[in-house]
């Protein structure tokens, strides 16, 4: 046997034991991912089946709850808690759709609840407030609250801007230029800030020349002074003049 002859053999005798060792390779590779597999789904269903347990039993505690509730948790509670948390007016008839009754029962209600705080001598009532409801602390209490309050920067007016404000409260809708007869200085700076603080905002275009723009109070000018309509404000003859 030539030596070419005798490499050539040794080159197929390598490649068939490679050929007979790869099978048992590939069959242990499949047996230990087969394995590894069905410890992860073990391990998965071990996890998942507490979960989904504690998951079923918390949806039918609250559907119980809902379903059945405690002898304490009234409808009349319950709108006193939802007008507690509330940090803004809510009106009565979206109180009315979270508690799931009727306009007047709501309406009967707050009144029921009013006079319990009024008997019990509580430091707060549950007012009417820009067109909503809402709990507030009782006018009595203002001395002691105001040591604890501090306004934001943001929302502090100064002189210029309470005057601006007044004017429009009582004018509204008026056009810059009435404020501005009235106050005798210009007035845009401070209506710029008062429709940055959310106080005051456009509510249309005057039928004169030019069309300049009409200016009123806003929702949340009602919300800050406590008034639940503009026929809430005081009337100009009740004002008193700041003394000297």
């Amino acid at each position: 046997m030539t030596e070419e002859q005798q490499g050539n053999q040794n080159m197929k005798e390598q490649t068939a034991r490679q050929e007979q060792a790869a099978p048992d390779e590939e069959i242990k590779g499949e047996v230990i991912d087969e394995d590894f597999l069905d410890v992860e789904q073990e391990v998965e269903l071990q996890d998942e089946m507490p979960q989904e347990a504690t998951e079923t039993a918390n949806e039918g505690q609250a559907e119980d709850t809902m379903q059945n509730p405690p002898a304490d948790v009234t409808v009349e509670s319950v709108a006193e808690a939802v007008l507690f948390a509330t940090d803004e007016p809510i009106s009565a008839e979206r109180l009315a759709k979270i508690i799931e009754t009727g306009v007047k029962q709501v309406k009967e209600h707050i009144k029921n609840l009013n006079n319990k705080y009024q008997a019990n001598n509580n430091a707060f009532r549950i007012e009417q407030i820009a067109g909503g409801y809402q709990m507030m602390t009782l006018g009595l209490y203002n001395h002691w609250l105001k040591k604890l309050l501090r306004a934001r920067d943001d929302s502090k007016l100064s002189p210029a801007a309470m005057e601006t404000l007044a004017i429009i409260a009582y004018k509204q809708p008026i056009i810059r230029a009435d404020i501005e007869s009235i106050r005798g200085v210009a007035a845009g700076e401070v209506l710029r800030s008062l429709m940055y603080k959310g106080l005051v905002k456009i509510v249309g275009r005057a039928e004169v020349l030019g069309r300049p723009m009409l200016y009123g109070t806003t929702k949340k000018f009602l919300e800050v002074f406590g008034l639940n309509t503009l026929k809430d404000l005081p009337k100009i003859e009740e004002l008193k003049k700041p003394e000297q």
